[in-house]
């Protein structure tokens, strides 16, 4: 398994929907989360997309320099970027970063998000648009010489002059819940992604996806995208899930439900049914509550409970076939601490990182007469 991280680039805080206990996600603060990820031993960093977050390329160029392993999984916006364009910024951050970039493929999901940037292709043409996109861009990163006439796209003499270090591309991955996101991630994808859906959903569309890449000759690995609320008990796990929520009104359920109802993502739909904008029944299968999504587009689950419970859940993922793990929690600081410090080890996650010598403990006393110290 590699457990990933997330960088909050649209805010962050102790509590949704209001700005009691809100954080400015300037970057000294999202350095402060990349920089502690790295060290805690997490694999990467999904850097989100979207007009209400920072642009996530100049975000992952900036913390590639102030950080070490972490690997940054940043999106590529078929529609709002030309392929060509892309495979040069991709190109030169796998350069920059030394080889930790990731792609994840965002064809996008609110038509009114996406008239903003000038996308007015519908639901279905978005996912022909991406396929093409991705043809063109998996052959320039491969150094191939593009001449590419599709339905919607075309290039001419298409070329990359410095080429980026993993080959023949950094690794794709892709999130897309319906018939015509599943057959493009099938095609172009190393890793499909999916939101926090029951296992049994999650299994099916597993199934899916295999049986597609299947037809291509190919095989893709899955990733989970879900929340994260940890405590040393069950009860302080509950308790920390209601307190996110405790300043959530019906109104801001109301308001946040109305805009999601205008997505043509099925993902953001599915996510929806499973709480049905309602406070009740909020714990959809054990141990996984479907609170965050009354007030949050996309991933809306948290797999909540203590240290034990948490990698039971996880373990039950990775049974039917899941391997990746895109983890966040409120704050993002603090939680990416408590997963690692009280999951890690249940999972027998290995950190990989040489020790430093430094301290292990609070120092609580210290023998003058043996030299030694005492720790906790």
């Amino acid at each position: 398994m590699d457990f990933f991280w997330f960088i909050p680039t649209y805010g962050d805080g102790r509590y949704l929907a209001t700005t009691k206990g809100a954080r400015e996600t300037n970057f000294p603060y999202i350095k402060q989360i990349a920089q502690a990820v790295d060290e805690l031993g997490y694999e990467g960093v999904l850097i989100p997309t979207g007009k209400s977050c920072n642009d996530p390329w100049v975000t992952a160029s900036a913390l590639s320099t102030v950080t070490q392993k972490l690997k940054f999984l940043i999106a590529v916006r078929p529609g709002v970027m030309k392929p060509t364009v892309a495979a040069r910024m991709a190109a030169t951050l796998d350069q920059i970063s030394n080889g930790r970039l990731l792609i994840n493929v965002v064809a996008g999901g609110d038509p009114v998000e996406l008239a903003g940037d000038g996308i007015f292709a519908s639901h279905d043409e978005r996912y022909e648009i991406t396929d093409e996109f991705l043809d063109i861009w998996r052959a320039l990163l491969a150094e191939e010489k593009v001449d590419y006439e599709g339905k919607h796209l075309k290039v001419e003499g298409g070329e990359i002059m410095f080429p980026g270090i993993q080959k023949p591309h950094p690794p794709i991955y892709f999130g897309g819940s319906s018939d015509a996101g599943i057959k493009v991630a099938a095609k172009h994808s190393d890793v499909y992604l999916t939101w926090g859906e029951p296992p049994r959903q999650v299994k099916e569309k597993i199934e899916k996806v295999r049986a597609e890449a299947a037809k291509h000759g190919r095989e893709v690995e899955f990733g989970l995208r879900v929340h994260v609320i940890v405590r040393e008990t069950n009860e302080e796990a509950w308790k920390a899930a209601n307190d996110l929520i405790k300043y959530v009104d019906d109104e801001a359920i109301k308001k946040a439900q109305e805009v999601f109802k205008r997505y043509d993502s099925v993902g953001q739909k599915k996510m929806t049914e499973l709480n049905k904008g309602e406070r009740g029944n909020l714990e959809i299968y054990p141990n996984l509550w479907a609170g965050v999504g009354l007030v949050r587009g996309g991933c809306g689950t948290a797999i909540v409970g203590d240290p034990e419970t948490v990698a039971e859940r996880i373990r039950e993922y990775q049974e039917i076939g899941i391997n990746k793990f895109v983890l966040s929690g409120y704050p993002h600081l603090e939680e990416a601490y408590q997963f690692a410090e009280l999951v890690f080890p249940l999972l027998g996650y290995k950190q990989d990182k040489k020790s430093t010598g430094a301290p292990k403990g609070e120092v609580v006393g210290y023998d003058y007469t043996a030299e030694k110290l005492a720790r906790v």
